[in-house]
């Protein structure tokens, strides 16, 4: 555990929760270098804490079912979540439960970064790799099973490879916020320069409608994929993370082994909007 400053009973008591690293926060940008927050800093801090409440009860169910709890950040970036998930709830642990957070990213300086830090703090259980997620799945350096897999603002495409990895991951928990989602959107309009007789198309023809349309409807077959595999999925809205107006955050939660009825509207939706070529990504 870091000897470091934490907050403590200051002028910050009713915005900082108490124990909570001074310096890390620093170090986040969310207080400044003398320690004091101004409007930005306090605004950033409320999205920290909001993300915050959604996932500490998945961390205390874990913590009150086993001895152990890992968790994998997928684009893991300048690693917020990562180190706020730390400071708030790991290094509180008691020794008997064996804890670690994985923070993968593609950028090395990020991951040097971020490795650095942990160090610095005294965060011992954190580790940062510089692997894609692809490689991250069959990597030795990330255990067989993981029991939380998070991907916060993962970019089109990106949170589907998280999906992917936390199936095979077999996570008990799935918590994701995607953006930028553009491969439904550019395959609706293709699709409809083929055959513009159905009414459907209507929805999208128009690039704003399709852009909308586009980045609703992945999600809606990421929450029936997930749902497919046995998750309860549950999905809301959530204020962005690097000053994004707003996202949708998905949460899902291991609770069978599959669900028939949600391959069946999966594979029917496909059908239904001529998107069988994504039924390799969705299946």
């Amino acid at each position: 555990m870091s000897n470091k400053p934490q907050a403590s009973n200051n002028n910050l008591k009713h915005e900082i929760r108490e124990g909570q690293s001074i310096e890390l926060l620093k170090e986040l940008h969310i207080l400044t270098r003398d320690g004091k927050l101004n409007q930005d800093s306090r605004r950033k801090l409320k999205q920290v804490y909001h993300l915050y409440q959604f996932i500490e009860p998945l961390l205390k169910g874990l913590q009150n079912s086993q001895n152990s709890i890992s968790l994998v950040d997928h684009g893991t970036g300048k690693s917020y979540l990562g180190f706020i998930l730390y400071d708030l709830f790991f290094k509180t642990l008691k020794s008997t439960i064996t804890a670690q957070i994985y923070g993968i990213d593609t950028r090395d300086e990020l991951i040097s970064k971020s490795t650095a830090l942990a160090n610095q703090l005294g965060f011992n259980h954190m580790s940062f790799f510089n692997l894609s997620v692809v490689e991250a799945t069959t990597s030795n350096l990330i255990p067989e099973k993981i029991d939380i897999v998070t991907a916060l603002h993962a970019c089109d495409t990106a949170s589907d490879d998280a999906i992917q990895f936390a199936l095979k991951k077999q996570a008990k928990y799935i918590v994701l916020v995607p953006c930028c989602q553009a491969e439904v959107a550019a395959i609706l309009k293709r699709n409809h320069s083929k055959k513009n007789d159905s009414v459907l198309a209507e929805i999208w023809q128009r690039a704003v409608h399709g852009r909308e349309f586009g980045s609703h409807l992945t999600n809606v077959l990421r929450c029936l994929q997930l749902e497919s595999y046995g998750y309860f999925v549950t999905a809301t809205e959530l204020i962005g993370w690097e000053h994004s107006l707003k996202n949708e955050l998905i949460l899902a939660k291991k609770v069978s082994t599959s669900n028939e009825i949600a391959k069946q509207k999966l594979s029917g939706l496909l059908s239904t909007l001529n998107l069988n070529e994504l039924a390799y990504r969705f299946n």
